[in-house]
């Protein structure tokens, strides 16, 4: 859970031309493909373009809008879709839960060795690991309940013409959204360093109603939970 203002560092050219090379370690089991261009990358079958053209316009559910980071003003509205909600948002990195060598105290000064939603065996999620997205904190702005998200949901994450399926591990600040696990980030090909990385603009996060993985540890369930509900979604939209 974040509840500092994070400098990003600016976007720079080679970290999105090293984005086509990552495939994590932890990302073994799913399936990822490429479109008939080649220049896409996401797991399971349905295209990041697919997906993007069902949320080009928001009918907003929340009751006011959300900051991206403390300084910056309330831009950011929880839209409603059949089957879903979204924001589209910039990135923070959440580094907390299972200390590792990513995800420890001298590698983010913001460390939390707990996260919100913990895993089958009771223990914090692995944020190095893991592709999880933090929710804002229930308010009088929006409280992700009430819209059918749960901890252990899915969210198919979209960035540069990417897709990578996670679950709701986290919660954070309840007036600030915008922010995913290491894994999230890394897989996207997005800078992961907790203190300096992220990336300003250009996230969508499609959270699925009424969805839940299990094990919420399971990377490889969320994909295959992940692309069977695209596809639905984008039937219904």
């Amino acid at each position: 859970m974040r509840t500092r203002t994070l400098a990003l560092a600016a976007a720079s050219g080679a970290a999105l031309l090293a984005a086509a090379t990552l495939t994590p370690a932890a990302h073994a089991d799913p399936v990822r493909g490429a479109d008939r261009a080649g220049s896409e990358l996401r797991e399971g079958s349905v295209s990041a373009a697919d997906l993007l053209a069902k949320v080009t316009s928001c009918s907003q559910i929340s009751n006011g809008k959300y900051r991206t980071d403390e300084e910056t003003s309330a831009t950011v509205p929880v839209c409603g879709k059949n089957g879903a909600v979204f924001w589209k948002a910039d990135m923070d990195i959440d580094c907390d839960g299972e200390i590792t060598a990513a995800c420890n105290e001298d590698t983010d000064p913001w460390f939390q060795n707990d996260t919100a939603f913990p895993t089958s065996t009771g223990n914090p999620l692995n944020a190095e690991k893991l592709p999880y997205v933090v929710v804002p904190s229930a308010s009088s702005i929006w409280k992700y309940s009430d819209a059918g998200i749960k901890g252990g949901g899915v969210v198919a994450v979209i960035y540069n013409n990417k897709v990578e399926y996670a679950v709701v591990g986290d919660t954070g600040p309840n007036k600030i959204i915008g922010e995913a696990s290491y894994a999230t980030a890394k897989a996207l090909g997005i800078d992961p360093d907790p203190e300096t990385g992220g990336t300003d603009s250009g996230v969508t996060y499609i959270l699925f109603k009424n969805s839940k993985v299990s094990p919420i540890e399971s990377h490889s369930a969320a994909v295959t939970a992940g692309d069977a509900l695209a596809k639905q979604f984008i039937q219904n939209n």
